[in-house]
């Protein structure tokens, strides 16, 4: 994607009659449009930019004669669904997380647009015959991620019941069939129980090394990442033949290779198909093996059909419990890339002083500013941020060379901090 080019300042002299040397008059140039990204509430998927490939925002005009000031180029907005994370391509860096209080961001700024001569007068240059050019446009190749923002995510292999139970508990209306392939997105659904409510997402389902991309693996995986807890479905009577406790373990082994924060969160087994369990069938003893292999490790374990709806509102019940256990933060992702940075970088002012009245030492500057603006420094990634950026930009280095010692105080816009090496 790419902002819009500043229009270029205009060089020109007045040229009326009785005013034979007319001082400059050339127009500034209009400022290129932004790429703006923002959420719309009636997207849950990101299939549009399938086929669109560029974006590109309209470039300013040039300013004209006789002060005329060129028009701004206009703004592209993308919209895209809530939960879309917004990558840097090259390097897989965050740049934005679309969810909670983020509805809206500017992703690259249009270049300003560039002064005509009229401001370069001076009392020994009174004609100048040169004009600021317009800012340069912006490129950015980014990578987007649709995470889904469930409360509870529904997980198992194909045809265990993920979307029957959805639709039982939920004004969500997947596609129900003996399919032995997946769903290729997430399905979304609203339960509600004793004026309660929570959000469950049937997850795409697995095969094996999804961690290592195979299959729908990695789109698996990063969905769960959002949801709170984790209800595994399987099928307790083996009607394809599958192994439920296996297939759990299968499961929770992707959930870990891939992220080991995954499997830590809290996970409920829910047995459907309980009433197709029958003697003779070779599966009486399903329910009592699930107990006793997870039951240990903190998971419980409720029989269900999602069919009859036999169990259903019980293992509803057992998820707002473990739901009520956690905190209500959403989990989100901090910034780990500024596409601003290339244009602020090291030729944006900053200053780094030592204030003997207060005994501190002293950084400003505007792209600190910018800096303190996004990062979250109450979270364990945004302070972890917040650290490289000090050491990236040369700042602790300044600080060193200024005698800096640990234990001393210093000071942001307000912030202060003590330094340790």
């Amino acid at each position: 994607m790419r902002s819009g080019k500043g229009g270029d300042g205009h060089v020109s002299f007045r040229r009326e009659k009785y005013v034979p040397n007319g001082g400059p008059d050339g127009g500034d140039g209009g400022r290129g449009g932004d790429v703006i990204v923002e959420i719309d509430e009636g997207l849950n998927t990101l299939s549009d930019f399938r086929n669109m490939k560029k974006y590109q925002a309209k470039n300013g005009e040039d300013g004209g004669k006789k002060n005329c000031h060129g028009g701004d180029g206009d703004d592209i907005i993308i919209k895209v669904p809530e939960g879309t994370v917004i990558r840097e391509a090259a390097t897989g860096k965050v740049i934005a997380d679309m969810s909670g209080e983020d509805r809206r961001i500017v992703l690259l700024e249009g270049g300003m647009g560039g002064k005509g001569n009229q401001h370069y007068a001076t009392s020994r240059m009174q004609a100048p015959k040169y004009a600021q050019p317009g800012g340069s446009a912006r490129e950015l190749e980014i990578i987007l991620e649709l995470m889904v923002i469930a409360d509870v995510g529904l997980v198992g292999y194909p045809n265990v019941g993920k979307s029957t139970f959805l639709s039982k508990v939920t004004n969500a209306k997947p596609k129900i069939a003996n399919y032995h392939f997946t769903t290729l997105a997430p399905n979304l659904g609203v339960a509600q129980l004793d004026g309660k409510s929570l959000v469950l997402a049937d997850i795409p389902g697995l095969i094996d090394n999804a961690s290592e991309g195979a299959g729908l693996g990695h789109e698996f995986l990063r969905h769960i990442q959002r949801t709170r807890v984790i209800i595994h479905i399987v099928d307790a009577a083996g009607t394809e033949g599958r192994d439920p406790v296996e297939d759990i373990k299968a499961i929770n082994r992707e959930l870990s290779l891939y992220d080991s924060e995954l499997a830590k969160k809290p996970q409920i087994i829910a047995a459907n198909k309980t009433d197709m369990i029958y003697e003779g069938s070779g599966m009486e003893g399903a329910l009592d093996r699930l107990r006793e292999e997870f039951e240990p490790l903190g998971m419980r374990v409720c029989p269900i059909s999602a069919l009859t709806g036999e169990g259903v509102t019980e293992l509803l019940r057992m998820a707002f419990e473990e739901l009520e256990k956690l905190p209500k933060e959403r989990i989100r992702f901090e910034r780990e890339y500024d596409p601003g940075d290339e244009v602020m970088g090291s030729d944006m002012p900053y200053s780094v002083e030592y204030d003997g009245k207060e005994d501190e030492y002293v950084i400003e500057g505007p792209r600190i500013e910018k800096m303190l603006g996004y990062t979250n420094l109450e979270s364990e990634k945004g302070f972890a941020f917040f650290q490289r950026f000090l050491k990236e930009s040369g700042i602790l280095e300044e600080l060193e060379a200024l005698g800096i010692e640990d234990g001393d105080t210093c000071r942001m816009y307000g912030l202060t901090f003590e330094y340790y090496k």
